[in-house]
This record gives C-alpha cells, structure tokens and sequence, in this order.
C-alpha cells in the first residue's frame, strides 16, 4: 500500500509540474521566493497590532512568531530524521520534471507549507472575529505552497503534511497565546 502511495505521488507531481507553461515560469520563481512576501508580512502584523491593542496584541504578535519559529524547527527536524530526497534531485524524476530551482535538502514535509499555513491559520484566528476578509489570506500559503510542485522540489504529499503540521502548531499557539493574555 506505501508503495502504491508513492507511485501516486510521483505520478501527480509529474502531472502536476508539467501543467507549467515557460511564459508563467518568472511568475512562479518569484512567488516561491519568501523574500517576496516580506510586505505582506508586515501586513500581517500590523492588522493583528491594529485589531488588539496593548499588551493582548503583543502577546498575540509574541505569540505568533514563536509558533512559526517552533514550526521551523519541527520542519527542519522532521526533515532530516526523514530523509527524503527531493524529487529534482532523483535521476528517475529529474528527467520528467520541468525543474526551476535546485535545493538539495530533503522534501518531507515541505517548510513553504507549514510555515505559510502556520503564520495564515494562526492570523485568522486572531482577526476572524472583527474582519471576515481575513479568510482571502489563505490565498497566499496556496499559491505559495503550489510554487513548490510548480518548481519541482517538492511531492504533493509534501505540501498536504506541511499545511496540516503547520495548521495545527499555529491553533495549538493560538490557543497558548490567548490563554496568557488572559492572564494578564
């Protein structure tokens, strides 16, 4: 059955990355780019410091960031006790592949993912209850996750596993940050 699951993996992935068209190629590069999101990062913590004032919003701000520096460090860990190689890196795949960018670190799971779904999940939490358009932030951690398997550096079940890790650190910190700022 694992097997059967990997197979299906590759076979998506190589379905997947071969939908990508050469004009579209510039785009992708720069969305899988996290510098390019620095802006909207800045965002981010400007409309959870607008929405909670005091010291509730820098708890919640505190709070966030130290769930996606845990986030980072179960990924990075993850990474290296699994030890899966990237698919632009197996000769096998390489050839099937429209490959964009060539890290060399392991794949499972990918830290795109988690992290871009941490830093959403746990954004939405904070505002959902003042700003419904808070929900059009999960446009990011799509696309931005998407840009992995557009490149050809990570399997489709690369990216499911990183949203869900990452989706559940950023409730599991959530859930920290309110119950100390509760407290104070």
């Amino acid at each position: 059955m694992l097997s059967s699951l990997r197979y299906w993996d590759q076979d998506l992935l190589v379905w997947l990355n071969n939908l990508g068209n050469e004009p579209y190629d510039a785009f992708w590069i720069f969305v899988t780019q996290i510098e390019s999101w620095t802006p909207l990062f800045l965002y981010f913590i400007g409309i959870v410091l607008y929405y909670h004032k005091g010291k509730k919003g820098a708890i919640l701000l505190l709070g966030g960031i130290v769930t996606f520096l845990v986030t980072l460090a179960i990924t990075d860990f993850t990474k290296t006790y699994v030890a899966r190689i990237r698919p632009n890196n197996l000769a096998t795949l390489s050839d099937l592949l429209r490959v964009l960018k060539t890290p060399t670190s392991y794949s499972f799971f990918s830290g795109h993912a988690s992290s871009s779904f941490c830093i959403v999940v746990f954004l939405v939490l904070c505002i959902r209850k003042f700003n419904l358009w808070v929900y059009l932030a999960f446009l990011w951690p799509v696309l931005f996750a998407a840009s992995r398997i557009y490149v050809g550096v990570h399997y489709p079940s690369d990216i499911v596993v990183g949203a869900l890790v990452g989706s559940l650190l950023a409730v599991f910190g959530y859930g920290v940050s309110t119950y100390l700022a509760k407290k104070v």
